[in-house]
């Protein structure tokens, strides 16, 4: 995505510097007096924005653009935020924080945490019964920010954020305006405005009381980062009823048995966690234990490892007593001289640096105790059948174990020290480092800046009703932007995808020609599936009384069959997965044998199904669905299953494509090529078949999708190769997402002895006027003297080929006209429907063969 800047927020930054406004509020920077002003009415504020949704897809495009610029180190946005950094902040911490805010990352949040990347829409929990559940905004969520810590801060808006929250952020009056201005970066990158209107931005004091109760009084959740006296210091203003959210600081051990404290690779490991940030970090340890009772293993040990410690570098900056600030220095002065006076009691042991840039302090009582940090560590023991015990009455300050052993050893002491209050547990040499979507402190922190809310409804009104909001409000995506893509824009580059979004691979069906291939991750093609089965339930698939046939084409990397069968897992219907095969005697006996009344499929390959076993389909009588895809049945088709086959329900199971997976659905009023939008995951365009120019409303075009939710690819302004128009007017089935018609493929136009045929003209007035109730096909043969055109016509008892021509010759101007000057041959051949030219791959009809 193009990383932009808009006209207003170079103003609001040309403000701040002429200025001094050090506050960001929905969208502009203010100073004292208006922040004021605005604060009391804040209310009022949060009331406006919640009367609208915010788009989970809305967040993460600007998120994922923002990201973009601060992995870029010659962008001006990451130029512009380098300034703002606090004073002898490194730089690089652009890059950590763009590596958190990319859609990779986020997404992978959203369905750890919340389920899916959709958490705010209320979809079927159960799609067999209308109860439908979401992850609702508590509302207003306060955060105060801790002080020093540049990425806590913005990370903390982005959550509050993907939890669709409005959000006021107090930072420390010591802090730079770096949070600041990348959330005014960040807003400036949505072009909804809806990210600028969810977040304010304050800086002022602690001891500002009024300001930090006015900020939380209407707050539903206040999250909070610091110690004890922090927390207290603002519980004091939460409101009852209001969530407070505790992000405090923690203590974290190691733990080494035996094999472990006598490797010299473990202890390398383990002064690799205490060195790493200076022991700043929570799960930093600052205790060590060892599985052990006997106090001489314990300070052998602790002389070990002093040693080791002894040879590292030292910390950039220095970190000895003497360089520490007043209250650190008096700390570890005070501990370390306090474990040297117990050494006379036999108590403890002292090995440390004469500088005192690290110190290592043996003690021989295994409760819990607090080291003063840069690189001050305890050691002591602690036999395992005693670690719960000892370490439960600290289990609020718990957070990280580093445990190493043998694999039985690291299972069991991995449990105990959940057991004890431990909230992670990594290896010895890890402990610092974390993983996309990990649980903070137990928990997970988009679930607490939600509330998990349910509908229940009418089964009898809401059967094919998937998602409420469908009823409510059309979906809102960034509009998209670009040249317009085809196929040849899209192969080469899916082929060339990363290890980690190529998770899956599919071919198309060739009907249009050479096997196109489309690449997946495994979350994209969830989402997609998902999706599918929402539109498969507006259609009229009852899950709960269904029982289904998947008879669609299998193997060969094509991926009907496999999508369908996720598709009905995902909607716990009954499924028989068959697969289309050439034995349909089999496959009838075992319709019948297990008393299917639902047909997935494509039209060709279930009008030769049914017709090949139409007298055991018949006796049986218990066929009363057809959902199918990939082609249309015609009118006089429909017609046919209705009147000899019972089939009550005949719709299209989905619209879509190899490359850009489920596209449109059809409801229970849509017919022929109508279909709705999948608005969650698509935007549409048409356009017009000679230009990139929208067509006027109502008027026939080339479709034009733009897929917001895919993985490491980008499939934006994609020209599918189908023709449609727009339906105006809201549908009768109440759903707000657009409507579009399916008026055919560019492909069945056909240049033909200087005219321009179209198949679908062929197959209307085969129905229309000739009555053929089975399939078409056109053969295109060039000849010395002119051109060959053959309407391929499935042979019925009523089929007469000589009537069907007159019927193409009459009803079709370009086509007598063709053949009265003598440039074109009309021949009309009843065949057998097996004889007619299908994909091998997905058994599809071929339309038109042109042998030319």
């Amino acid at each position: 995505m193009t990383v932009t800047q808009t006209t207003t927020e170079a103003a609001a930054y040309e403000e701040y510097g002429d200025g001094g406004a050090h506050h960001y509020w929905q969208g502009a920077f203010i100073g004292d007096e208006e922040a004021g002003r605005r604060l009391a009415s804040l209310p009022a504020a949060v009331e406006a924005a919640l009367a609208t949704v915010v788009e989970t897809e809305t967040v993460l495009a600007a998120c994922d653009a923002l990201a973009t610029a601060l992995c870029d180190p010659a962008h001006p946005v990451r130029a512009r935020l380098a300034a703002h950094l606090p004073a002898g902040e490194d730089p690089a911490v652009l890059a950590e924080l763009g590596g958190l805010l990319g859609r990779r990352e986020l997404t992978r949040k959203l369905r750890r945490e919340l389920g899916g990347t959709r958490p705010g829409r209320l979809d079927r929990a159960d799609p067999r019964e209308t109860v439908y559940e979401a992850w609702a905004p508590v509302g207003l969520v306060a955060h105060i920010a801790p002080g020093n810590a540049a990425t806590v801060a913005p990370l903390s808006i982005v959550e509050g954020l993907l939890a669709g929250n409005v959000n006021v952020l107090k930072t420390s009056s010591d802090d730079t305006l770096f949070t600041q201005h990348l959330v005014a970066e960040l807003a400036a990158l949505d072009p909804t405005g809806a990210l600028g209107a969810r977040v304010v931005v304050l800086r002022f004091p602690s001891s500002r009381q009024e300001w930090l109760r006015l900020m939380c009084a209407p707050a539903d959740a206040v999250a909070v980062w610091g110690g004890e006296d922090a927390v207290r210091g603002v519980a004091a203003h939460v409101p009852a009823g209001c969530r407070l959210v505790e992000w405090g600081h923690r203590i974290s051990f190691a733990y080494l048995t035996g094999d472990a404290w006598s490797d010299p690779a473990t202890l390398e490991a383990l002064a690799d966690d205490v060195c790493l940030h200076e022991q700043q970090a929570c799960s930093s340890p600052q205790v060590v234990y060892l599985d052990t009772e006997d106090e001489a293993e314990v300070f052998a040990f602790a002389g070990r490892f002093a040693d080791v410690l002894a040879a590292r570098p030292p910390a950039a900056g220095g970190a000895a007593a003497g360089d520490a600030d007043p209250a650190e220095a008096a700390e570890l002065t005070t501990t370390e001289l306090v474990a040297r006076l117990e050494e006379h009691l036999g108590l403890t042991r002292v090995f440390a640096a004469p500088d005192g840039s690290w110190r290592v302090m043996a003690d021989t009582r295994p409760p819990l105790t607090a080291s003063p940090l840069h690189r001050s560590v305890w050691v002591k023991p602690l036999p395992r059948e005693r670690m719960i015990a000892t370490l439960r009455p600290m289990r609020r300050y718990l957070q990280t174990a580093g445990i190493a052993g043998s694999r039985s050893d690291v299972a069991e002491l991995a449990r105990t020290a959940l057991a004890a209050g431990v909230t992670r547990v990594t290896p010895v040499g890890a402990m610092l480092e974390s993983y996309a979507g990990e649980p903070h402190d137990g928990v997970y922190a988009l679930q607490r800046y939600s509330r998990r809310v349910a509908v229940q409804a009418d089964p009898a009104g809401f059967a094919t009703t998937a998602c409420l909001d469908d009823l409510v409000r059309p979906v809102v995506l960034p509009p998209p932007a670009g040249p317009l893509m085809g196929k040849e824009d899209v192969q080469g580059p899916a082929r060339e995808l990363a290890r980690a979004d190529a998770e899956l691979y599919f071919h198309s069906g060739g009907s249009t020609g050479a096997p196109a291939l489309s690449v997946f991750s495994y979350d994209d093609y969830d989402t997609q599936m998902h999706a599918a089965a929402r539109g498969l339930l507006a259609a009229g698939y009852d899950p709960a009384g269904d029982r289904t046939a998947n008879l669609f084409y299998c193997g060969g990397m094509y991926g009907s069959f496999i999508s369908f069968f996720s598709v009905l897992e995902r909607l716990g219907g009954v499924q028989l997965p068959l697969a289309a095969g050439p034995d349909h005697r089999a496959t009838v006996r075992a319709l019948v044998e297990h008393r299917a009344d639902t047909l997935f499929g494509m039209p060709s390959y279930l009008w030769q199904l049914l017709h090949a076993e139409e007298d055991a389909l018949r006796a049986y009588g218990g066929l009363r669905k057809v959902f199918y895809g990939g082609e249309h049945f015609t009118a006089e088709q429909r017609r046919t299953l209705t009147e000899r086959f019972g089939i009550e329900v005949i719709r299209s199971i989905t619209y879509g494509s190899t490359d850009l997976g489920p596209l449109g659905y059809q409801c229970a009023d849509s017919s022929g090529g109508v279909h709705h939008l999948h608005a969650d995951l698509h935007t549409l365009e048409i356009v017009d078949v000679a230009g990139d120019r929208p067509v006027a409303p109502g008027e026939t075009g080339r479709l034009v999708f733009t897929t917001h939710a895919r993985r490491g690819q980008r499939l934006g302004r994609y020209v599918i190769g189908d023709l449609g128009r727009e339906v105006p007017g809201r549908c009768p089935c109440g759903r707000l997402s657009p409507r579009f018609e399916l008026m055919g493929r560019t492909g069945d136009a056909m240049r033909v002895a200087t005219y321009f045929l179209n198949h679908r003209r062929f197959v209307a007035l085969a129905e229309e006027r000739g009555g053929h109730r089975g399939e078409l096909q056109i053969r295109l043969d060039g000849a010395d003297a002119r051109e060959r055109l053959t309407v391929r016509v499935e042979r019925t008892p009523a089929t007469e080929p000589e009537r069907l021509r007159e019927v193409f010759l009459s009803g079709y101007p370009e086509l007598r006209s063709a053949v009265a000057e003598r440039l074109l041959d009309l021949v009309v051949e009843a065949v057998d429907g097996a004889s007619l030219d299908r994909s091998p791959t997905s058994g599809k009809l071929l339309a038109v063969v042109d042998a030319r």
